[in-house]
């Protein structure tokens, strides 16, 4: 039986946020796939959006992330993903999450 490491959470104080934006083939379980990678490694997702784009084949994900020593790491690990075709980080103040901020005040 194989066991996998699981870091460690790094308390959140002190952390900027991040943006991250990427492009992903249109199938079921791909959001699973990305979301287990984040969980597996302990690291918390603390926003998601997903909406399919163009012609349905493939989909955006933002995900609001916290930038700490492990996100590089984490960026690499999603690049190597099959379905994962594009990866951009963008800064906290991305619209995507502020415009929705309002729907949950």
């Amino acid at each position: 039986m194989m066991i996998e490491q699981v870091s460690d959470p790094l308390p959140q104080a002190g952390y900027a946020k991040v943006v991250l934006e990427l492009d992903v083939n249109n199938h079921p379980g791909v959001m699973s796939h990305i979301c287990n990678l984040f969980a597996r490694r302990a690291f918390n997702v603390e926003g998601i959006l997903c909406m399919p784009v163009s012609d349905g084949r493939r989909s955006r994900i933002w995900l609001l992330v916290f930038d700490d020593q492990r996100l590089e790491q984490m960026v690499r690990q999603l690049e190597k993903l099959e379905d994962v075709l594009n990866v951009r980080r963008h800064g906290a103040e991305h619209e995507v999450f502020e415009r929705l901020e309002g729907f949950f005040h």
